[in-house]
């Protein structure tokens, strides 16, 4: 696995060693390590089933986890660490508020559930979304109900934000609304974002580091740039396949007669392999390799 520099860099949010096992599931959640820098958007890719959305309630104390720890901003989140709670904002994939509330009401709301509430932000982005203050949410799209879920997150002032597949389902505009509020939230380099998405083309856009899950384990991270420009895509016959070397190969996809191979460094793999075809590759693409294809776990490590 490929880790960011979190070895010098000050990270918000850091597991170790987390497991976590459902009663009558085969599924198992473990993770060894995963971290995020303070300041960046860490893109949290894989498969539905993957495991991410039990790491986001893992890491809130809404799952009890097996074992591990978890430390964000480099402590324990305890269910009475009130202060810690305010500094994190959470938005998951459907709306949390009663569909009888306004967006007045939920303001009213939230004064008095946060200290740090700022109202002249919250109706700010209120304004920004094109929300109806007055109108029940029961009117609501699922996109406004989305950007009304991010403005109030956004309003407790978080220095880390969770969001489990908050784009989900949202058309393009909609999404792209949220993605500028998302970058805009990060220009305060104390603020980062855990963003778990199957919207990878939104993660190429803003995130600064990828992370793919995969069967409950971390399979890989690294910076979005690097795997966007840097990593390759060999595309040969089976009968090619077995003349590569596997110690260049991250991972690797069987279609029909084809063999898709991922390796780190596409300059290099172009000039091992001069005559075959290496393309560059996308978020999805490295996330399909793990999530339908093989590799050999040494190549990982």
């Amino acid at each position: 696995m490929i880790m960011c520099e979190g070895a010098y860099m000050d990270n918000i949010l850091e597991i170790q060693n987390l497991k976590k096992r459902y009663k009558n599931s085969q599924f198992e959640l473990n993770i060894n390590h995963f971290e995020i820098p303070r300041g960046f958007i860490m893109g949290f890719v894989g498969e539905n089933g993957s495991g991410k959305t039990t790491t986001i309630r893992c890491i809130l104390n809404l799952l009890k986890r097996d074992s591990g720890t978890i430390k964000v901003f480099g402590r324990e989140l305890t269910d009475k660490d009130k202060k810690m709670r305010e500094d994190i904002g959470v938005v998951f994939d459907s709306s949390v508020f009663s569909k009888e509330l306004s967006v007045n009401k939920i303001s009213k709301i939230m004064q008095y559930t946060y200290i740090n509430w700022d109202n002249d932000k919250y109706y700010g982005l209120i304004e920004r979304f094109g929300l109806s203050p007055d109108n029940k949410i029961s009117t609501y799209s699922k996109g406004m109900l989305m950007k009304l879920s991010i403005a109030a997150a956004l309003s407790h002032t978080p220095k880390l934000l969770l969001l489990d597949e908050a784009t989900s389902g949202l058309d393009p505009v909609v999404r792209d609304d949220i993605l500028d509020v998302l970058l805009s939230f990060v220009q305060q380099e104390e603020n980062s974002i855990l963003l778990s998405s199957h919207i990878t083309s939104d993660l190429e856009k803003i995130a600064d580091y990828i992370t793919f899950i995969d069967k409950g384990g971390i399979v890989l991270t690294d910076k979005n740039d690097d795997i966007l420009r840097k990593y390759g895509v060999i595309r040969c016959s089976e009968e090619v396949f077995r003349s590569i070397d596997l110690s260049d190969a991250i991972a690797w996809r069987r279609k029909g007669y084809q063999v898709d191979i991922l390796v780190p460094d596409i300059n290099i793999a172009r000039q091992k392999y001069k005559e075959l075809i290496i393309d560059h590759t996308n978020i999805e693409e490295v996330m399909l390799m793990f999530a339908k294809g093989e590799r050999d776990e040494r190549c990982l490590s």
